[in-house]
């Protein structure tokens, strides 16, 4: 991975009721818990609790689970969550009656509160201790961090998922090679606009679809020199993308884009659920978002027309004039925590970070995605081949295992034969994280976005819609830009700057 800069996601604050609520968690310590690691022979048994997507998740009794418990050497009790997991989470944070593994779904107020409370181990320095956990990815370590620290293990997602979804089958038509750079991809938006890429006869084409939802522009700016929401200067000091003039040329480049019809001119207002509906009706030619779009794409329009071969192909993004440059995802969907009241000592701590790691290990994985071969799973010819597919009561005994698995450095769970766009994509994810951009701000926690972040986004989010149809020009943008400042803006720069060089320390 090329060394970027250091990252972060979303800014959060913390509420007062909640600090005043969880400031006793440190000094709490649950009898109860402390009991029942003695009954078990201390952290050998190991308390979870974390979300579930089935409604029936694998009970105490389940033969995945105990195949599970033989493999980790561990005694394991999943306390899982089906409906309302945040408001559950806080209920739970607020008891200082804790597990030894809490998933956390995001840097939720209450979460950071204890954190910065002292209530949960700092994890940063021990993962190097640990065969799979020394390869989690530095990028997605810093973007699931708190003020710069790790208090979470992340569970795993595709870093480099962004990237392009494009008719095949129109290039194709045209006679046309994969765009490489961004004047390519502006001639194959053009072409797929101007020449009949459909082969019907009738003007009924256009370039690319884009909805209201911002990520393709934030995706597609990067392109151009912009910084990922916050670049760094050779002094470190941070700034915001949009204060750039690559962001501005971003930002014409779109205007063009819209001023020759080769986008919809209703994407400030189209729902992001019916986003995909122009390339499946042979409308649009091009999407940016993340790659898994682009098999599921084929994968429908083959159902719904089963004389497509391969009408989708893929590209991770275009060359601009600093070369290939892709935004990254936060690289991860949740975290499992380690409270300090119930994990009392470095030692029980050390326990439980050893049955993570191993929940990494490819035995591990099989019995958490796959379940137990002979009764949920069998090889034919080397093959995978599920016998839980049409049984829920088999698919319920394994099914949620996953929720409390890292999937650090990889995934090594056994997969149904894949589609070779399928293949083609999952690679590319991988090979995309050689060219991320990380955001330099991602570890850090602004209380002053927590309070203004919603109206200075919209003050900026509004000002590049009305640049791009036409309603503002280059002054108009200016203008917003200096009402974003004195909203907050300027005190947002101000803080994310200080905790930026406290981080570094």
């Amino acid at each position: 991975m090329k060394k970027g800069k250091r990252p972060l996601t979303k800014k959060i604050a913390v509420p007062l009721a909640t600090a005043v609520l969880l400031s006793s968690l440190v000094a709490c310590s649950s009898d109860k818990a402390g009991s029942s690691e003695k009954s078990k022979g201390g952290t050998n048994e190991i308390k979870i609790m974390t979300t579930a997507y089935s409604t029936e998740p694998p009970k105490e009794n389940s033969p995945a689970l105990k195949a599970l418990e033989k493999y980790t050497k561990t005694d394991i009790t999943v306390n899982y969550v089906v409906d309302a997991y945040p408001d559950k989470l806080n209920i739970t944070l607020a008891s200082g009656n804790l597990p030894h593994i809490l998933m956390i779904p995001d840097k939720i107020p209450s979460f950071v509160s204890a954190v910065r409370d002292g209530a949960f181990w700092e994890l940063g320095p021990y993962l190097k201790d640990y065969p799979n956990l020394k390869e989690a990815n530095e990028v997605t370590l810093q973007n699931s961090s708190i003020d710069g620290k790790v208090y979470g293990i992340y569970r795993a997602r595709p870093l480099g998922r962004n990237g392009i979804t494009m008719r095949k089958d129109w290039l194709d038509n045209l006679g046309l090679e994969k765009p490489e750079t961004v004047e390519e991809f502006y001639n194959v938006l053009k072409a797929f606009t101007q020449d009949d890429p459909d082969g019907n006869g009738k003007n009924d084409t256009y370039g690319m679809v884009i909805s209201k939802y911002f990520g393709p522009f934030d995706i597609m700016q990067l392109w151009f020199g912009a910084p990922n929401k916050w670049g760094e200067d050779q002094d470190g000091k941070l700034y915001p993308d949009f204060t750039t003039d690559e962001y501005l040329e971003a930002l014409k480049f779109f205007k063009k884009l819209y001023d020759e019809k080769l986008i919809n001119e209703d994407f400030a207002v189209m729902d992001p659920l019916k986003w995909g509906d122009p390339m499946m009706n042979n409308q649009a030619g091009v999407i940016v978002d993340v790659l898994d779009r682009a098999y599921r794409t084929q994968e429908d329009m083959i159902k719904a027309n089963p004389d497509l071969k391969d009408p989708i192909t893929v590209l991770p993004g275009v060359e601009g004039p600093d070369g290939l440059r892709l935004m990254p995802t936060a690289g991860y969907s949740g975290m499992l925590a380690i409270p300090k009241t119930s994990v009392k000592t470095e030692e029980e701590l050390k326990k439980v970070l050893t049955f993570i790691d191993k929940l990494s290990d490819k035995e591990a994985q099989i019995i958490a995605y796959n379940g137990i071969e002979g009764k949920h799973y069998e090889m034919k010819d080397g093959k995978f081949e599920s016998l839980a597919a049409d049984d829920k009561a088999l698919q319920n005994e394994y099914t949620d295992l996953n929720q409390f698995y890292t999937g650090i450095p990889e995934n090594r769970f056994l997969e149904a034969e894949k589609t070779p766009l399928r293949k083609e994509v999952e690679a590319m994810m991988i090979k995309n994280e050689e060219n991320i951009v990380p955001n330099p701000a991602a570890a850090l926690i602004s209380d002053v976005y927590a309070t203004n972040g919603q109206q200075l986004d919209n003050i900026i989010n509004d000002a590049r819609t009305k640049f791009i149809v036409g309603q503002i020009d280059e002054a108009g943008f200016k203008d917003a830009i200096e009402l974003w400042k004195k909203s907050g803006g300027d005190k947002y720069v101000e803080e994310i700057n200080k905790l930026h060089k406290e981080a570094q320390k």
